[in-house]
């Protein structure tokens, strides 16, 4: 609340004045009739009485409105609204079969890559977010999207055997800028994690990355995978489970040029704990762009207050001349 004309609240002071100027001379001027006793008259205890008692008060109270009214008080309300200028961003996550490898505790590449894309997307605020899986081809699983629920379950979803076993780093990588090269925003990132080597799909990365580069496109690749040779499961019909050893072949030398060339970074996560610094330390070089502005809207409430204090001497003039006429 507040008053756009605050200098009329001044007037209250030769109105509070004149009130008690007025109330003074009532309880000075003489009595139109004198009474030795008032104990023989009847009681005015009734409705009507107590309104009578309260009838003076109305015209006090409904010129200190028109008072009020003249300082214009207006009251507030505030609006807030987000611009935002958000990162259109594809995360390419790896199906192929080495992802079964257990060297990320709790359990496999896949699922420890899957935990921490979730708290990744769930981290942004007003970023588009698309989804591509890739092994022995790509293909894309969500568009760009704001509904980062929806995404997560998405990414809930990827498992080993949707596609075809391979590793198509090219074609996620050119299917990807392919979608960001549609989206509307200026700033536009590939997130891509594999753990193995290019090995099928009709372009190679380097190529794909090239061509990511021409549509503004920045790749932060990220290669997956213990030094060495890693814990592979294997079910047997007959033994069971049982782990064998399988070497970890990361292509880094091609993630390294992918990610140069595209003005990107190169990132090597060998557990599960790295992995998740890795896309905490993505989200920090892209951070979103969101802007609070707040302002406020004010709304005149003079003309109420007005009509208030008009409603009431109205009142109070017809009450007088009614049914509280008083005599003489």
């Amino acid at each position: 609340m507040r008053f756009a004309e605050p200098w009329y609240l001044l007037l209250f002071i030769p109105f509070a004045l004149a009130f008690w100027l007025a109330r003074r001379r009532a309880a000075w001027r003489d009595p139109e009739l004198g009474y030795s006793s008032l104990a023989a008259l009847p009681p005015t205890s009734g409705i009507r009485a107590r309104a009578a008692r309260l009838l003076p008060r109305l015209r006090p109270l409904a010129v200190g409105l028109v008072l009020l009214a003249a300082a214009r008080p207006q009251a507030g309300r505030e609006i807030r609204e987000v611009v935002s200028e958000g990162i259109d961003i594809v995360l390419a996550i790896d199906l192929s079969g080495s992802m079964r490898s257990e060297d990320f505790r709790p359990r496999n590449r896949l699922y420890v890559a899957r935990q921490v894309a979730k708290e990744f997307v769930r981290g942004r605020v007003q970023d588009r977010i698309g989804l591509v899986a890739f092994a022995g081809r790509s293909e894309l699983i969500s568009p760009l999207t704001l509904d980062y629920d929806g995404l997560c379950a998405l990414i809930d979803g990827l498992d080993f055997g949707q596609l075809p076993d391979g590793t198509a780093v090219g074609a996620a990588i050119a299917q990807s800028a392919e979608r960001l090269n549609r989206a509307p925003g200026k700033s536009k990132v590939l997130i891509l994690l594999t753990d193995g080597i290019n090995n099928a799909g009709a372009v190679d990365p380097v190529t794909a990355a090239k061509l990511a580069k021409a549509v503004g496109v920045r790749i932060y690749a990220i290669g997956a995978g213990t030094q060495g040779a890693a814990p592979f499961p294997v079910d047997d019909p007959i033994l069971g489970r049982h782990y064998v050893w399988v070497a970890s072949e990361v292509d880094e030398a091609t993630l390294k040029e992918v990610a140069r060339e595209t003005g990107g970074r190169y990132f090597r996560a060998t557990s599960a704990e790295l992995l998740s610094q890795v896309y905490h330390e993505i989200g920090a070089l892209e951070p979103s762009r969101v802007e609070m502005r707040s302002y406020t809207q004010w709304a005149e409430m003079g003309p109420r207050v007005l009509a208030l204090g008009g409603a009431l001497l109205a009142l109070e003039l017809l009450l007088g001349f009614t049914v509280l006429n008083r005599y003489p």
